[in-house]
């Protein structure tokens, strides 16, 4: 037991942290291994690997995982700042050379080989990215004559840019997401709305016709009979073949028929082999983790701690948002992860990095009547 009279770092984090968020996050964590066990050994396969070569590597991945989310937790908001910016500026250093050496997978370079291992860059700048805006939000809050607006959006400029390059429309369509939530929320004018909705819709315009394969996405998704629509039709049909409790475990054929069903189709596996009614499940843990968060950032009174943990809370309901969208034929394709359930080292970890902050920016305040010291009884009381 951890007593609450003990000033220790573990029995200040243990009795502030949001436990039952954390709970959630482990909950989620233990569905994508058995989605994994579901979901790969076919795709290994393929590929001509061992068998649960992507199970064992996703179980390893966990590892760093936990640690880096439970380390986080522990930090103050300062300490959040100083780590954003050094991961912020690793980051974006390794996404401006990812065009130039890293590898071309599927017409797009998004990949670096670091020490033999392959890291998304982009996936570690998000949350980074996210403290360092609300932080300028939270800035102009406090000092409306600091010009934090214009940084945050040369901030956002910069990093749509780099992550055109590679290109990654999805995750530049999630920044922009979450970045003009937070500008919403620290109280922008009519006007900026306006602005910044015509932006993206010129940026989706030229994308349209300067990129291919964001034009053979847009098409296949508005007319099915445009192109090939493979893979999306599959996925779509999995949810009614699997129906409320699914075919059980192992008895599904999606996965042996998607390329990414242990990636970006794993949420269709989920309908097939274990039914709609697991799915649902998933949505509630998901959406408890958001309202949650949301709730608790609301409770907050500083400004940096309220805008930060707003931010990541909707960066990770966003993401969760496409990728089960995508699953059921309800945007364009995007290649997004489903945070925790799906494959993936650089996905699992910089989740892990976010999710960490999360749960440091919503701790409760100590209260002192549970940490200060016992007084000691007067003298002659009795025994």
């Amino acid at each position: 037991m951890v007593s609450r009279a003990q000033r220790t770092p573990f029995g200040e984090w243990w009795w502030t942290v949001d436990k039952l968020t954390l709970a959630a996050v482990g909950a989620l964590m233990l569905a994508g291994v058995v989605l994994s066990l579901a979901a790969s050994p076919p795709v290994a396969g393929r590929l001509g690997l061992e068998p649960f070569y992507f199970v064992n590597r996703h179980i390893l991945y966990l590892a760093p995982t936990i640690a880096v989310l439970l380390g986080v937790s522990f930090l103050s908001p300062r300490q959040i700042r100083r780590l954003a910016i050094v991961v912020f500026a690793v980051s974006l250093v390794m996404v401006a050379l990812t065009p130039v050496f890293g590898a071309e997978i599927k017409g797009a370079r998004r990949w670096l080989i670091v020490f033999g291992l392959n890291i998304q860059p982009s996936e570690f700048l998000k949350p980074a990215f996210v403290i360092l805006v609300a932080w300028l939000f939270g800035e102009s809050a406090k000092r409306p004559d600091m010009p934090a607006n214009a940084f945050a959006l040369a901030l956002l400029l910069g990093v749509v840019a780099l992550l055109v390059m590679q290109p990654d429309f999805g995750q530049t369509m999630l920044i922009a997401l979450v970045w003009s939530a937070l500008f919403f929320m620290a109280g922008m004018r009519l006007i900026w709305v306006f602005g910044i909705a015509g932006l993206a819709g010129l940026g989706l315009t030229v994308a349209y016709f300067t990129v291919p394969h964001v034009a053979r996405r847009i098409q296949r998704f508005m007319d099915p009979g445009s192109g090939d629509t493979f893979n999306i039709d599959i996925a779509t049909e999995s949810f009614m073949r699997g129906g409320w409790f699914g075919k059980g475990p192992g008895e599904g054929t999606v996965k042996r028929l998607l390329p990414e069903s242990h990636t970006d189709f794993v949420f269709a596996v989920a309908a097939e082999e274990f039914g709609v009614a697991l799915c649902l499940a998933l949505v509630a843990l998901f959406t408890f983790i958001v309202v949650r968060a949301l709730l608790r950032a609301m409770r907050n009174d500083d400004p940096f701690n309220r805008f930060a943990a707003a931010g990541l809370t909707m960066l990770f309901a966003t993401q969760s948002a496409i990728n089960m969208a995508v699953n059921l034929h309800l945007i364009p394709a995007k290649g997004m992860t489903l945070p925790f359930i799906s494959y993936g080292g650089s996905s699992m970890i910089s989740l892990a990095y976010a999710m960490g902050m999360l749960l440091a920016l919503t701790r409760e305040q100590p209260r002192a009547a549970y940490l200060r010291e016992p007084e000691p009884e007067p003298a002659g009381s009795a025994a």
